[in-house]
């Protein structure tokens, strides 16, 4: 999920993608190497077309929960005309090519730092039109637990709770992003652009913040601060805002123990299941 933007090794264009690019490109020249970018699904990587830089984001060969290149490129599309996505040149069934954007990304610090632009820009996208697509998180978690083969009686115990409880009514349904952290965001001359749309959908908007501050290494007074100031940006009542955040909290807590437990027997990387082991601990 964490694109750094740092290219690692190169491989050859499979048939696929080659085809994809003489169809968006046909004027193009022969494209180079597909060089991927460093992140934990290891499905992004780079394209040099014509000397343009493009960005291609493979389907997925395990399935993921909710992440579909059809339903990304669709969501892309929707919101071309806010500024807030890269440009989107094309799909196949294998591939999805879209606007490489410049820039730097963030390291923890730097996110830290532009804690009052990054509620500024969440509060542009959860003022754009719906997509289409809901993200509804009750669904999605018994999914992860009919992939699974290694389940426990604990996480059993905890999604049944959830089950009884149902998911929090909303505040107000938008678009969120659902990966927000330092890593999907680059500084792109004077504003920060977002990157890394597979997990998009609509839903809560306490959804998306309590995700972040979840997800990101924040002090309690940083949280405040982007809490308070996406709360004064939007006209929200702060209290109601942290409170049902603090609702969200064991969904978003089982969800990501959920994605590593996946993620770890489709990989067999041992570093997935010491971030599941850490994550079931939170639970």
């Amino acid at each position: 999920m964490k694109l750094s933007g740092r290219v690692t090794v190169t491989y050859s264009i499979d048939a696929a993608l080659q085809r994809l690019i003489d169809q968006q490109f046909p004027a193009a020249q022969a494209a180079g190497c597909f060089s991927p970018l460093a992140g934990l699904t290891g499905l992004t990587g780079v394209v040099t077309v014509n000397q343009q830089r493009i960005l291609a984001r493979r389907e997925a060969p395990q399935p993921i929960p909710f992440v579909s290149r059809r339903r990304e490129y669709q969501l892309l599309k929707r919101l071309a005309a806010s500024g807030l996505v890269p440009q989107v040149y094309g799909r196949n069934q294998h591939w999805l090519l879209l606007e490489w954007l410049p820039g730097e990304v963030l390291d923890e610090t730097q996110f830290a730092a532009r804690l009052d632009e990054l509620a500024a820009l969440i509060g542009r996208l959860h003022h754009q039109p719906l997509s289409g697509f809901r993200l509804a998180l009750l669904p999605l978690l018994e999914t992860y637990w009919q992939q699974c083969r290694q389940r426990t009686a604990h996480w059993l115990r905890a999604l049944r709770r959830l089950q009884r409880q149902g998911e929090p009514r909303p505040l107000r349904i938008a678009p969120l992003h659902m990966d927000i952290h330092a890593g999907n965001l680059l500084a792109c001359e004077t504003r920060l652009r977002l990157i890394d749309w597979e997990y998009a959908g609509d839903g809560d908007i306490a959804l998306e913040l309590a995700a972040i501050t979840a997800a990101n290494p924040l002090t309690a007074a940083q949280c405040e601060r982007l809490v308070t100031q996406y709360a004064v940006d939007n006209q929200i009542d702060t209290d109601a805002l942290r409170v049902q955040m603090q609702r969200w909290q064991p969904w978003l807590q089982l969800l990501m123990a959920s994605w590593y437990q996946l993620r770890a027997e489709q990989s067999g990387d041992q570093p997935f299941y010491q971030a599941a082991a850490d994550a079931w601990r939170a639970v």
